[in-house]
C-alpha cells in the first residue's frame, strides 16, 4: 500500500463553489480511494493575528483524531496588509492577503518528498503556482501525485501532472455538512 499525504489549502477549500463540507468526510472518502489511511496530513491557511473563537475552534477540531476530527497538521500564517487604490475615485483602503502559504505548500510538498515520507502526495489547491514543485516530485523523485479539488476552478497546469484528480463536486454528496 502507498504511503500517502494529503496537503490541503485551507484558503483554496474554504471558497468552495458548493458549499460547506465536512474535512472529516472528506478524508474519510480520500481513504477509501486511497485503499487505506493516509501516513499524514496537512491543513495550511492563513489567519489573523487574533483569531476569532469560532476560528480557534475549528483549527483546534482539525487537530482532533477521529472519530471526532479529521486529524490534520494545522500550519497557520498571518495575514498581510496592503494599501489598494481604487482606479475609479482613487481612494486608498486596506486589506489583508495571504502570506506565506503557498511557499509554505510548495516547500512541504519537496520536503517530503525529497526525504522519501511519502509514495503519493494528494494535494487539495487548485493554483497553478504549484506546477514546478509537482512536477519535480513527479519527474525527479518519482512521486505520485492526485489533485483534490473542484472542477471550476483547479489549474489546467496542476491536472496535466496529476496522475488523478479527485472532483469533490462528484463526492458532494458523501462530503456535504450536516448543520
Amino acid at each position: 500500500m502507498a504511503k500517502t499525504i494529503w496537503i490541503v489549502d485551507g484558503a483554496y477549500l474554504y471558497k468552495s463553489p458548493l458549499g460547506h463540507f465536512d474535512y472529516l468526510k472528506l478524508k474519510a472518502e480520500l481513504e477509501k480511494l486511497n485503499d487505506g489511511p493516509l501516513f499524514e496530513s496537512y491543513y495550511l491557511n492563513s489567519t489573523m493575528e487574533l483569531q476569532t473563537d469560532a476560528q480557534s475552534q475549528f483549527h483546534n477540531w482539525l487537530k482532533k483524531a477521529p472519530p471526532i476530527g479529521p486529524k490534520l497538521r494545522v500550519q497557520l500564517y498571518k495575514l498581510k496588509d496592503v494599501y489598494v487604490q481604487c482606479p475609479g475615485c482613487g481612494k486608498s483602503f486596506e486589506r489583508q492577503i495571504q502570506k506565506g502559504v503557498d511557499v509554505g505548500i510548495a516547500t512541504l510538498i519537496l520536503k517530503l518528498a525529497t526525504q522519501n515520507k511519502c509514495d503519493r502526495l494528494i494535494l487539495s489547491a487548485g493554483d497553478g503556482d504549484f506546477e514546478d514543485a509537482i512536477d519535480y516530485a513527479k519527474s525527479e523523485l518519482h512521486k505520485e501525485v492526485w489533485i483534490c479539488g473542484f472542477k471550476n476552478n483547479i489549474s489546467s497546469d496542476l491536472q496535466c501532472y496529476a496522475d488523478r484528480v479527485i472532483w469533490m463536486d462528484d463526492l458532494w454528496n458523501s462530503i456535504l455538512k450536516q448543520d
